[in-house]
C-alpha cells in the first residue's frame, strides 16, 4: 500500500509504541491501529469489530467517533491491551504543512481514570516490584487519586511479595528484568507483569526522578534516602507514569513509607479465609465483614474504609485514638446524622483532582467541586465541638478551601453543559469581553431591526429589508421601484429582476461581529476555563488534604453508625497478649442470619490457656467461632468497636488461618500438599502475639496420619 504522508507519521509513532493500539485522532473520528501481533489477534478481531482487519495492507481496523471511544477503550483495556492516544499538538491555522500529532497519553489497566471503567469505592492501583541482590522493594499508586506508597523487605522474605500483592489487589504490575517470579504471580493472581526498562530502576536514576518530581534535595524527609530497594520501585513506577501518562502528575505530591511491621501481617490465605472485603465463593462484597462495616456516605470514604480493613495497626495509642473518635459519633446520634447528611452532599474529590492534572476535568467537575467545597464550614464546626484527639486533628487538616469555592462560585455557570464546544458555561459579569460578545449574538435580531428602521427614516424607502444569504452574508435589499432613492454609500453586491442588493460600512461591521460572536465567545471561555484548571492544579495539595480529613471522618462515622445499629462495645486494648471477650458474635452471620445468635464467651492468654481446642458436630458452628475470634481481633486494631458484651484483646503482630483446602491445580499442589505447605508457612512465622485459627488440621490424609500430624503441630505451638 502506498503510504500518505499521515501513515508515514504514523509509523513514526508506532515505532515508539508497537506494543500499543494507537487510536489515532483524525477530526471528529479515531482511527485504530495495530501493531503485527496485535493484528494476528483474532480475539481481538472479533471481539471488537466482527470484519476484516486488513492484515495485508496494515490499515486502520475501524473508527469510532472521539466522543464514545471511551467505551472502546475500557474493552480493550479491561482485555489486557494498551492504548496510546494520538492527538493533534499544534494548532492547524499556524501549522506549515502537515500538522503534527503525537500520542498524548497510553492506557493500561493500572492507569485508567475514566469513571465508567472504575469502581468508584475501591482504589485502581499499579505496582511495582524491585527484585535486588538484598531483598524487594515494592511501590504501588492510584494516578486517580494521587495515593503513593512504598516498602521494602529482605530476600528470605520473598513469601511476602504475594501478601502485599494480596493486600493491595493492584490492576497491574511491573517488575526489573531480574525478578524470577513472574509466571507464580500470573498463575495465583491472573496478572502478565510487565518488564520495565533496568535503567529506571537503578538507584541513582531513580533517586533523581524522585528528587525532581517532589521538588526536595533528597528523600530524608519521607524516610526513603538509605533505602535502595524502595527508592528504585518508586523511581520505576514514577517512570512509567511519566512514560505512559505525559503530564506532569502534580496530585502525586507525597510517597508514603511504611514498614511492614507498622501492621497486622495478614497472608493471601488469611485474607481470602476470613472474607475481608469480597467472599470466597461469589467474591461479591455482600457477605464480607466490609458489607457490614461499610456505612460510608462518600467514595473516599469506602476507599479509606478497605485500606484500614486490609492494613489493621499494631501501635496501641494508635488504635486508641480512633476508637475514642468512633466512641464521639457512637453516643452522639444528632451528630452522627449530622454529619451523615452533608457527607452525603460530598463528590468524589480525590479523584477530581486526578481529573484536573490529567486535563480531563469539565465543568460538571468543577460544580462538583464546589458544592463538596461549600459543605465544608459546616463540617469543620461541627469538628470543632469534639474531644477526641483524631478528631481535633481532623479539625486542624480540613481546609475549608473558601477561595477556592468563590471562584468556582463567580466563574461556573451553575447547570453548564457536559462539552465545552456547546460554550455557555462561564457565568455573566465575570467577563467583559465575553459579555459584549453574548450581548451581540443574543440581540442580533434587535441589531439589526434597528438599523433596518434606521435606514428606513435615513432613505424614506418603505420597504427596504436586510436581508442574509450565505454567499452575500447580510445584505439590504431594496425594489427598482425606489432604485432612485438608494443613497451614494450603499455598494452595489447584486442585481436581482426587481431588486437590487447592497451593502453599507455599518452594516458589515455589524455582519462582522455576528458571524465572530460564537467564534469569540468559544475561544473566551475555553481560555477562561484553562485559567480556572490551572489555578485549582496549583492547589491540588490543600485540596487533596482536605479530601483526606474527610474520608477518614466518613471512616470514624461509619463505624460509629454501625456500633450503634449493632450493639458493638468499645475493646479494651494492651499489649499482654491475652484474648477475653464476653459475649461475642460473628459481625457477618448475627447480620445474615434470620434467627437469634448465640453469643459466645473466649479466653485465651499466654500462660495455661494458651490453647482451644473446639469440638463438636458438623453444623455444630465450630468454623463459625473461630472466624468470629479472628474478626473480632482484626476489628479492634483497626479502630473499630467489636460485636461482643466486652473484649480485652493484646494486640496480635498477625492472623494465620487454616481453614479447609482443595486442589490448587495451577501450582500442581494436591489437598494435601496445600494443607501442609499453609501450616509450615504458620509454623515458620507465627510469634508468641500471632493469632492461630486452625480448622481440621490433617483432613487431607488418612485419619490416623491426620491425627498424628494435627497432634505435633499442636505440641509444637
Amino acid at each position: 500500500m502506498k503510504l500518505t504522508p499521515m501513515m508515514q507519521q504514523f509509523n513514526e509513532i508506532k515505532v515508539k509504541y508497537t506494543d500499543c493500539i494507537l487510536f489515532y485522532r483524525l477530526g471528529d473520528f479515531y482511527e485504530m491501529f495495530f501493531d503485527d501481533a496485535l493484528l494476528a489477534s483474532k480475539e481481538l478481531e472479533i471481539t471488537l469489530t466482527g470484519r476484516d482487519c486488513g492484515m495485508e495492507e496494515r490499515a486502520p481496523m475501524c473508527g469510532v467517533p472521539f466522543h464514545s471511544a471511551d467505551s472502546y477503550i475500557a474493552r480493550l483495556v479491561e482485555k489486557g491491551y494498551k492504548v496510546a492516544i494520538c492527538e493533534q499538538v499544534e494548532d492547524a491555522k499556524e501549522a506549515k504543512g502537515l500538522v503534527k500529532r503525537d500520542v498524548v497519553r497510553v492506557i493500561t489497566k493500572g492507569t485508567v481514570t475514566d469513571n465508567k471503567s472504575l469502581d468508584e469505592r475501591k482504589n485502581n492501583f499499579i505496582m511495582c516490584i524491585y527484585e535486588g541482590k538484598k531483598g524487594y522493594g515494592v511501590s504501588v499508586a492510584d494516578v486517580t487519586t494521587g495515593g503513593f506508597f512504598t516498602t521494602s523487605f529482605h530476600k528470605d522474605e520473598d513469601k511476602s511479595v504475594i501478601d502485599e500483592i494480596a493486600k493491595y489487589n493492584p490492576s497491574e504490575i511491573i517488575v526489573n528484568e531480574e525478578f524470577i517470579n513472574k509466571d507464580v504471580i500470573r498463575n495465583i493472581f491472573d496478572i502478565k507483569p510487565h518488564t520495565h526498562s533496568s535503567f529506571s530502576f537503578e538507584y541513582a536514576n531513580a533517586l533523581k526522578l524522585l528528587c525532581e518530581h517532589f521538588k526536595v534535595k533528597n528523600l530524608s524527609g519521607f524516610g526513603i534516602s538509605q533505602d535502595e530497594l524502595a527508592v528504585g520501585s518508586a523511581g520505576a513506577l514514577l517512570n512509567y507514569l511519566y512514560e505512559t501518562q505525559m503530564n506532569d502528575l502534580s496530585h502525586i505530591s507525597s510517597i508514603k513509607n511504611y514498614a511492614l511491621n507498622e501492621f497486622m501481617f495478614l497472608d493471601i490465605s488469611s485474607r481470602r479465609n476470613l472474607e475481608l472485603c469480597e467472599t470466597i465463593r461469589e467474591r461479591s462484597k455482600k457477605g464480607s465483614l466490609l458489607s457490614v462495616l461499610d456505612k460510608t456516605k462518600t467514595s473516599m470514604g469506602a476507599r479509606q474504609l478497605r485500606r484500614w480493613l486490609e492494613q489493621p495497626l499494631l501501635n496501641i495509642s494508635e488504635i486508641n485514638k480512633r476508637l475514642d473518635a468512633v466512641a464521639e459519633y457512637k453516643n452522639d446520634t444528632l451528630l452522627r446524622e449530622e454529619i451523615k447528611e452533608l457527607l452525603g452532599g460530598v463528590y468524589d474529590i480525590e479523584r477530581l483532582t486526578g481529573r484536573i492534572v490529567y486535563n480531563q476535568a469539565n465543568c460538571r467537575d468543577f460544580i462538583s467541586l464546589k458544592k463538596s467545597i461549600e459543605h465544608f464550614p459546616r463540617i469543620k464546626n461541627m469538628l470543632s465541638s469534639l474531644e477526641a484527639g483524631l478528631n481535633k486533628d481532623l479539625y486542624l487538616d480540613l481546609d475549608t478551601l473558601e477561595d477556592i469555592f468563590t471562584l468556582l462560585d463567580t466563574t461556573i455557570a451553575e447547570e453548564p453543559p457536559i462539552s465545552l464546544r456547546e460554550g455557555g458555561f462561564i457565568k455573566d459579569g465575570f467577563n467583559e469581553e465575553l459579555d459584549r460578545y453574548r450581548f451581540v449574538k443574543n440581540k442580533a435580531k434587535d441589531l439589526l431591526d434597528e438599523l433596518e428602521e434606521r435606514e428606513k427614516t435615513a432613505t424614506g424607502i418603505k420597504n427596504l429589508k436586510i436581508k442574509y444569504n450565505k454567499v452575500f452574508g447580510f445584505h439590504l435589499e431594496v425594489t427598482n421601484s425606489y432604485s432612485h432613492m438608494v443613497p451614494e454609500r450603499y455598494i452595489r453586491r447584486q442585481t436581482l429582476a426587481n431588486a437590487e442588493r447592497y451593502i453599507t460600512t455599518e452594516l458589515k461591521e455589524l455582519e462582522d461581529e455576528i458571524l465572530l460572536a460564537d467564534e469569540k465567545i468559544n475561544k473566551i471561555e475555553y481560555d477562561l476555563f484553562t485559567e480556572i484548571r490551572n489555578t485549582l492544579a496549583q492547589e491540588i495539595s490543600r485540596i487533596q488534604k482536605s479530601a483526606g480529613a474527610v474520608s477518614i471522618l466518613d471512616v470514624l462515622q461509619s463505624l460509629g453508625d454501625v456500633a450503634d445499629s449493632n450493639r458493638y462495645s468499645k475493646p479494651i486494648m494492651n499489649n499482654e497478649g491475652g484474648i477475653n471477650i464476653k459475649g461475642g458474635r460473628h459481625p457477618v452471620v448475627e447480620r445474615l442470619s434470620k434467627e437469634q445468635f448465640i453469643e459466645n464467651d473466649t479466653f485465651l492468654d499466654l500462660n495455661d490457656n494458651r490453647l482451644a481446642i473446639i469440638t463438636g458436630p458438623n453444623m455444630a458452628g465450630k468454623s463459625t467461632y473461630m472466624r468470629q475470634v479472628a474478626l473480632i481481633v482484626l476489628m479492634a486494631q483497626i479502630g473499630s468497636f467489636v460485636p461482643a458484651n466486652s473484649a480485652e484483646i493484646g494486640a496480635c503482630d498477625r492472623i494465620f488461618t487454616r481453614v479447609g483446602a482443595s486442589d490448587d491445580l495451577a501450582t500442581g499442589q494436591s489437598t494435601f500438599m496445600v494443607e501442609m505447605s499453609e501450616v509450615a508457612n504458620i509454623l515458620n512465622n507465627a510469634t508468641k502475639n500471632s493469632l492461630l485459627i486452625l480448622d481440621e488440621i490433617g483432613r487431607g490424609t488418612s485419619t490416623y496420619d491426620g491425627l498424628s500430624i494435627a497432634w505435633a503441630v499442636l505440641e509444637h505451638i
